[in-house]
């Protein structure tokens, strides 16, 4: 009898200890990704009781091959920030093969730099990108980050690849990416560009240019919480709408609109295939 006490009491615990385990996600990304990640998603995880350590790797503008050239050389050519516990680590000329052994990573996430996001043949070393994580992180699920097109008025220099015209940014980076995923083989897409496009359709738009601080960066007031919202949504499988944490540049009502968006995007993504 005491030996039975023992065992159910020792599966308990580790059951706990397994319930407490955090969520570990690296970002091998850029500024796009540093927008999406580096706020508002731990807290918005926190209030929903979840527990998460978020890396992310950053270069300014870096594009799939980029990524791929620091790895063949080995490179110490990113910023690396890391959050535990709601506070943020920072470390600069990091390696990403440094970066992928550094945590038993649940998901590691990858993206394209925000011009080329539309481009088809950008993608061409997409797969090249992903047997590396699968290498070095056979434990993790790799995910998509699909990033957003620019405001209406953006001067950034890749703008008019896509005639300067948002909507048709928009479809170019869903069509794109949307192939890009499928002939690699990722199943999970963080739909942050649809989220920030159905936004833009919303009282939300007032914030800054079309929810960016420069014209293609989001804006640090609705633009970033609503990136990390769809990130949530997508990695957890649980509604953001009702989550408690509200930024203080947000009111109630805003807060809903905006979580609703994170989540009517989530939803219209896990309906592609």
């Amino acid at each position: 009898m005491k030996r039975l006490f023992f065992l159910i009491s020792l599966a308990l615990i580790t059951l706990s200890a397994s319930a407490q385990e955090p969520l570990k996600v690296l970002a091998i990304g850029n500024s796009f990704s540093e927008d999406a990640i580096e706020q508002n998603l731990y807290e918005i995880a926190a209030a929903a009781g979840k527990d998460i350590v978020i890396g992310n790797m950053y270069i300014g503008g870096c594009t799939i091959d980029k990524h791929l050239e620091c790895i063949a050389g080995d490179k110490a050519a990113y910023r690396y920030r890391k959050i535990v516990g709601g506070k943020t680590q920072e470390v600069y000329n990091y390696k990403l093969s440094d970066a992928i052994k550094d945590e038993a990573w649940d998901y590691v996430s990858v993206q394209q730099a925000s011009g080329y996001s539309g481009l088809p043949d950008s993608y061409a070393r997409l797969g090249e990108l992903c047997e590396w994580v699968r290498a070095n992180a056979p434990q993790a699920t790799i995910i998509f980050h699909q990033t957003w097109a620019y405001s209406r008025t953006s001067n950034h220099q890749h703008f008019p690849w896509y005639d300067r015209n948002q909507k048709k940014m928009f479809a170019s980076i869903l069509s794109a990416s949307g192939e890009a995923v499928k002939a690699v083989g990722i199943s999970i897409v963080v739909p942050s560009g649809r989220a920030i496009q159905l936004a833009r359709s919303t009282a939300l738009d007032a914030f800054g240019d079309d929810l960016t601080r420069d014209g293609f960066h989001l804006d640090r007031k609705a633009g970033r919480y609503i990136a990390a919202a769809t990130w949530f949504e997508t990695l957890y499988g649980k509604s953001v709408v009702g989550n408690k944490y509200c930024p203080e540049s947000l009111n109630a009502k805003q807060l809903r609109l905006a979580q609703k968006c994170a989540h009517r995007a989530v939803r219209q993504q896990r309906r592609v295939r």
